[in-house]
Order: C-alpha cells, then structure tokens, then sequence
C-alpha cells in the first residue's frame, strides 16, 4: 500500500489525465479537536469517487454534495468549480460541528482546488516516488501551481497570498528476515503507509513470502541497510534470530539516522547480542544506547501476529515522538511480573 498522501495524488492524477473535472482539498487550518491535522489532503472526482479524508466522514460526504452538483452547473457552488481556489470552514457552531461529526469544539478550514493540471501532478508524483521531499505551493489569486524539492519536512503554510504543503519522502521499513512474523509485521507497516523492503539471502524463506506490495530482496542484509542509505523516516527492524544475519545489518542501521533500529529477541538474546556486538565490534554501552531490543510494548503477546503488533505500535509510537511508559518497555514489564510472583 502507498503512502496515503501519494495514493490521493495518484488518484488524482489519473482522473484529471482521463479528463474528469476533480479537486483537491486540503485541510489548512484547524481549531480545537480535529480528526485530521493541517496538511491532509483528500480528492474528489466528478463522479463521486472520493479518495483521501479531512474529516470522519460528514465533510467528505457535504463535498461530494455540493460539488458533484456544482459540476453539472447546479447550487451555490456552481460558479465556483471552473476558478481560482477557495476556502470552506466547517464546525463554526456547535450545531454545524454536531451536524459534520466534529468534535466539541472543532472547526476546519479547507482550501479547495479546482482541475488541478495533471501533467504537473505527474511531476510531483514521479518526485514523490524517487524518495524526493517536496514542497508545493499554491496562489491562492489564480491558483498557479509551484513545486521545488524541500530541505527538510515542514508544516503546512497559509497566508494572505499562497498555501504551501510539504509531501513526502515516504516512510521506509527494512525488515531483516523473511519468516512468518516479518509477513504480519509487513502487512501492518504497508497499511500504516509504509514501503517497506524485507531482505533474506535465504532462498528457502524467500520463496514462501507472500505479502504483496513489499519489496523482497536477498543481498547480505547489511549491504541492503548501506545501500537504502536509512534516513529519519526510516525504521530497521531485524527478525531473523539469526545473528550472521541480524547483527551486523543493525550495527550498519545504527550508524545512519534512523528513528529506529531493533532486533528480535528475549531479554537474554538481547544482552546477548549487545555482548557479541561490544566484544567483537568494540561497541561500547553509548554506541548501542539507540539499539532497542527486546523490542515491541508490552501486551502480554504470545503467538507471532500479537508480537507483530506490539512491534508495530512501538515503531509507531516513535515515528510519532511519543514517549512511552517504562512499564510499557518488555523487559521492564516481564522483570515487573517476574517480581509479582
């Protein structure tokens, strides 16, 4: 699956290039509870077709609304959709938050564009899908569209003139170890919007992978963590158990600038590998402090999925600069327990 944000440009595109009149909304302000952040895109074709969100549903619903019949020259919107872009504000009265499902409180501002071009979306697109981060600023007097590679993410931007929203690069996950667990732990990061490459040089476990829409690869794993160069959006994550495999595929990952680098494991595996990492590799405690392991929160899992999940929820916690409780840790947690009974 792709990264949201790319799946509602793709989508897009294809309408505009089929010739369809579509729009692209984006939320550009929001005030007290909001469903979704500032930034959030969603597309409409003129067909009804919807792909993207701003809201739980209620806005995307008024959209399709207003505008499928606007299209087709009816209601207020009618002499809107062929001009310069617009803004809407839901949520202004509690009745009006109560009526589109907002929360109490919570007022949006979206900023509507008209039959964006296709062929400067293609252009974005192809940046999007080439790793790039991109900004894309918008006039707000005649809607003229302009797209510049971005140094570093930012917030989105509104003022008097132009709104401008910063796309991609993509999340990267790099599981190391194509067995039964790597497929649940796939799955769940390509519906978070990962892409995700999973790597083995064992052709047996290869060969029974079955997850679509992640890459599969079978070069030392260390060579594929200095090849996909991690950078901040990218995780690292290794399954194998196997330590010709895992351990110096997370040595390389430690030296580049992923938000997450760990290894599957028991508490003694763990202490383990951090052992054979400082004896061999002269590593030393603050070398290895970014080396998470045993790694996942704590949920009592047992079988390979509910590991998975606890996996996933503590990469998304990080990816989300959440910090989360010491006695969510899983080594903290079973040493809690162990002192219970």
């Amino acid at each position: 699956m792709d990264n949201l944000d790319v799946t509602v440009l793709r989508a897009l595109a294809e309408w505009r290039r089929s010739g369809q009149r579509a729009l692209l909304a984006t939320v550009v302000r929001t005030w007290g509870s909001s469903p979704r952040p500032e930034g959030s895109i969603m597309a409409l074709c003129e067909s009804g077709a919807v792909m993207g969100s701003v809201s739980g549903g209620c806005i995307e619903d008024d959209l399709i609304a207003r505008f499928t019949r606007a299209w087709v020259g009816e209601g207020d919107d009618a002499a809107s959709v062929g001009g310069p872009p617009v803004f809407a504000k839901y949520g202004v009265t509690a009745d009006e938050a109560h009526r589109f499902g907002l929360p109490c409180g919570g007022t949006l501002e979206l900023l509507i564009e008209f039959d964006p071009d296709a062929e400067t979306l293609a252009e974005l697109l192809a940046a999007l899908e080439a790793g790039k981060l991109m900004q894309r600023s918008v006039r707000l007097p005649d809607g003229a569209v302009v797209q510049r590679p971005a140094a570093t993410p930012a917030t989105l931007l509104a003022d008097a003139g132009q709104v401008v929203n910063t796309f991609g690069p993509e999340y990267r996950m790099l599981i190391i170890g194509a067995g039964q667990m790597s497929e649940y732990l796939a799955t769940m990061a390509l519906f978070s919007g990962f892409a995700v490459t999973v790597c083995d040089p064992r052709e047996e476990y290869r060969s029974s992978w079955s997850v679509a829409g992640a890459r599969v690869v079978s070069d030392m794993p260390d060579d594929v963590v200095s090849a996909m160069r991690p950078d901040r959006r990218t995780c690292v994550v290794a399954l194998t158990h196997d330590p010709k495999l895992d351990d110096l595929a997370l040595l390389q990952a430690l030296e580049t600038e992923a938000f997450y680098v760990g290894g599957i494991g028991s508490r003694r595996n763990n202490a383990a590998r951090r052992a054979r990492l400082k004896e061999h590799f002269d590593q030393t405690d603050e070398s290895l402090a970014r080396l998470r392991g045993p790694i996942g929160i704590y949920i009592g899992s047992k079988t390979p999925p509910e590991i998975a999940v606890s996996v996933m929820a503590e990469v998304l916690a990080v990816k989300n600069g959440v910090a989360l409780p010491r006695d969510m840790e899983v080594a903290q947690a079973k040493q809690v327990r162990e002192g219970m009974a």
